[in-house]
């Protein structure tokens, strides 16, 4: 089994790899759901790992319905990211009613030329799994994703095992969310081929800082980062289950 971290800065890519994860998903803002990071950041990542950076490609957070100027960002960061190599992108666009939105989420597809395209778990925001499946089948992605249209990936499990059922790996039905040491093994026996996690944890940026007031949707004083522990104690698990 293959073990992608969802890494938000060079030093939580640099530790995912240390800990020994075979890939990982490179973003910012991870308290926001994840938005693109820097052309800056993408480029040292990309330089100095040895494993696939896949880049989130979401030009906000939010919803994931989009205004021409904001699909057009995102068509320039894919270009950016397949004129440095990068190894996949990580994105997906829906309608107003959350369907897939299939003409533009097949545009990001061809934009992507070589690189692997996974469709983000906008997937969970769909009315139906099966219907999502098949249409993200059509476009031609290469992966999905997916808590099963839950808070997490274990309460997700049936719905998880009936896309992957459904998909026979194309695409490839990508678990995340809530992954632990404790329940990986659930995943393994399930039969999926890879696992998403942060494996995160939390840390003070600066002791004694002085508070930035009135801001309550963001704890100012909080870093989020890819703990190596919790890395190595999921590949643990897994490679023991």
């Amino acid at each position: 089994m293959l073990l992608e971290i969802c890494a938000n800065s060079y030093q939580s890519a640099i530790a995912a790899q240390k800990a020994g994860a075979q890939r990982i998903e490179l973003c910012s803002e991870l308290a926001l759901g994840g938005i693109t990071p820097s052309h800056g950041l993408i480029e040292k990542v990309v330089a100095d790992l040895e494993i696939p950076v896949y880049v989130l490609i979401r030009p906000r957070s939010g919803d994931f319905t989009y205004y021409d100027d904001e699909f057009d960002v995102m068509l320039r960061d894919i270009a950016f990211c397949r004129n440095i190599k990068v190894a996949g992108v990580v994105s997906g666009v829906l309608q107003p009613d959350l369907t897939i939105d299939e003409e533009r989420t097949q545009t990001l597809v061809d934009a992507s030329g070589g690189m692997t395209f996974t469709f983000h778990r906008a997937f969970d925001w769909t009315p139906n799994a099966m219907d999502a499946l098949k249409t993200l089948q059509k476009i031609g992605v290469d992966r999905i994703l997916t808590s099963g249209q839950s808070d997490t990936a274990l309460a997700g499990l049936f719905v998880l095992k009936m896309l992957l059922e459904k998909s026979n790996n194309k695409p490839i039905i990508l678990p995340g969310g809530g992954i632990r040491p404790s329940n990986i093994g659930q995943f393994i026996t399930a039969g999926f081929k890879e696992i998403h996690a942060s494996a995160s944890n939390t840390i003070e940026s600066l002791e004694g800082a002085f508070p930035m007031h009135n801001l309550q949707a963001v704890q100012q004083d909080l870093q989020t980062y890819s703990d190596p522990e919790k890395i190595k104690e999921l590949l643990e698990a897994m490679y023991n289950s």
